[in-house]
């Protein structure tokens, strides 16, 4: 049953892709999606697809929770008459506990994608990132939010 409806919503992607519902090329997307499907089905049971869709959810919620309020913050701050009093920007190093290039891209990306953050460098041994922020307050715990957030929900979804 997941073999099918993988390949059906492999099918659907391949038509919203190319733009065209056709029967023949609903037809060829089911076919490259049922070729592609065969090359991974020993990772494809549907316990472990299901509960990794559920996490991957939960991680594009947060960010989209976290970009809201981010940028509400950073609205806030730059609309605020005394702005340059109020501003802590920084550049700081983050202690990395993903370990993957995989998973280091991806919160170096979601970092940068999140209003007042930028993600700046990662160290040769890949257990830094530095991060520049726009309004750092308090070091600490703007490294336990990245921490206890973004970087465990990555890990979560690559378990």
């Amino acid at each position: 049953m997941t073999f099918v409806l993988l390949v059906i919503v492999l099918a659907l992607m391949w038509a919203a892709v190319t733009g065209s519902f056709t029967l023949m090329n609903l037809l060829l997307g089911g076919a490259i999606g049922a070729v592609a499907t065969l090359f991974i089905r020993d990772k494809v049971d549907q316990p472990f697809i299901l509960r990794r869709l559920g996490r991957i959810i939960r991680l594009v919620v947060m960010f989209f929770s976290e970009l809201i309020l981010s940028a509400w913050r950073v609205a806030v701050l730059v609309a605020s008459p005394n702005m340059h009093a109020k501003l802590k920007p920084a550049i700081f190093a983050y202690p990395l506990t993903v370990t993957t290039d995989q998973q280091i891209t991806l919160l170096a990306n979601l970092i940068t994608l999140t209003p007042g953050t930028l993600s700046v460098d990662v160290s040769e041994d890949r257990s830094t990132l530095y991060v520049h922020a726009l309004d750092i307050g308090e070091k600490q715990e703007t490294i336990r939010s990245i921490r206890e957030g973004f970087e465990a929900r990555i890990i979560e979804v690559f378990q």
